[in-house]
């Protein structure tokens, strides 16, 4: 089922909410259905997109996509069938939908300079921009488990934007904020697992590795942290991408993923903030020439660290909420800032702005989004509650009465 259309006024503006059940290709075509709109949007606006960066049209961008295909049935044959159904429902082909879900897999990658019809590799461009946070434990003085991050990304992309409710016993119920069409991004589960998700940049070998959406998915199926860490661990994905895992326990890891090898953090005194750059150390095949392509990741990691500092003092959590709106509104380099706007300086199809902001509160359930900037609107209080499905018995204890 889907919301009512969003209201045109920014402030008050809610992102459609969608909720699909059954076996993968009926939540597909459900899912497929409700996003028509959506799904076609993002087609258009990626066709034009890829032609403007890399000289690509549609279906050469369907074309590349199609060599995910095989690695995708043969590691998770039900997300390919969800979107088959997808595909169906929005009226669309299978490859559309794929390349929407390896968008970018297709942009950052090496492999294709031989291809009869091929201009070569796209050119270098910034990383898909997010900071993401887990706070908890010492950093967080309601004593509840919170996690979110900023979603950085190209502004058009807006529109094609959606809150995802996948009920899919036994495994975790899931709740993710994803691109029209795709099968996962990132969000929280029923298990009390949240992931946060950052691009990192760089390219890498042109063996072929498992596309984004189809990683952070299988880690949000999994009931516990060990098996969600097992995910990340044991796959090889295509390009590289940070993965902040955050679980209502009070615990969080964040791993640097590159098909070259993992890097990771833990949080300090409760707090684990991580942006755009690689933190825990650059790649060996990076390190001779790495720059950060996403700049200005050093500055909005210090200062999500220290606007979420005050998280320390609140007393409840309306004042962590809105202690995290706070922090994660900071306009130090803007439009480049914390919280990003579209910078006039550059052509409209390359504006980036926060799509969403994101704040879970683990401890209860509860899940908070905008629908853009967080300066100036609030956050959405989603009607769903993440501990209704399975495995979420065990966290009813921290919820409220």
């Amino acid at each position: 089922m889907t919301a009512p259309a969003p209201s045109a006024s920014p402030a008050s503006r809610t992102l459609p909410l969608v909720e699909i059940s059954g076996a993968p290709r009926d939540r597909g075509r459900q899912y497929g259905e409700a996003v028509r709109p959506q799904l076609r949007a993002a087609m258009a606006y990626y066709e034009e997109a890829f032609g403007r960066s890399a000289a690509l049209t549609w279906a050469q961008v369907t074309a590349r996509a199609a060599r995910w295909q095989q690695p995708v049935e043969a590691y998770a044959p039900d997300l390919l069938q969800e979107m088959r159904g997808i595909a169906e429902g929005a009226g669309v082909d299978l490859l559309d939908v794929l390349a929407l879900n390896a968008r970018g897999e297709v942009l950052y990658d090496n492999s294709f300079a031989d291809m009869e019809e091929s201009p070569g590799p796209a050119s270098e461009e910034r990383a898909e921009g997010c900071t993401s946070f887990a706070a908890f434990g010492p950093a967080s003085g309601d004593g509840h488990v919170w996690a979110g991050q900023n979603w950085d990304w190209r502004a058009a992309a807006g529109d094609t934007v959606v809150m995802l409710r996948i009920v899919q016993p036994p495994a975790p119920t899931l709740i993710m904020q994803v691109e029209a069409g795709q099968v996962g991004r990132q969000g929280a589960n029923s298990a009390g697992i949240a992931l946060n998700a950052n691009g990192l940049g760089g390219r890498f070998s042109s063996a072929i590795g498992l596309p984004q959406t189809v990683v952070r998915r299988s880690v949000l199926d999994q009931p516990a942290i060990t098996d969600a860490l097992d995910v990340l661990c044991r796959t090889r994905a295509h390009i590289a991408s940070n993965a902040l895992l955050t679980c209502r326990e009070g615990f969080a890891v964040d791993l640097e993923t590159t098909p070259a090898g993992h890097g990771w953090l833990h949080a300090t005194d409760g707090l684990l903030v991580h942006g755009n750059h690689y933190q825990a150390g650059v790649p060996r095949a990076l390190a001779a020439d790495y720059r950060p392509l996403s700049p200005d990741s050093l500055v909005r990691v210090p200062r999500a660290e220290q606007g979420l500092a005050a998280l320390r003092g609140s007393t409840g959590p309306d004042e962590s909420r809105k202690l995290i709106k706070q922090a994660m509104s900071d306009h130090l380099g803007h439009p480049e800032s914390l919280c990003t706007h579209p910078d006039p300086r550059r052509p409209a199809v390359e504006h980036w702005a926060t799509l969403v902001s994101s704040c879970v509160d683990l401890t209860t359930g509860d899940y908070h989004v905008t629908a853009g900037t967080p300066c100036d609107r609030d956050y959405q209080h989603l009607p769903w509650n993440l501990y209704d499905g399975p495995y979420g018995d065990a966290a009813t204890a921290g919820r409220p009465a």
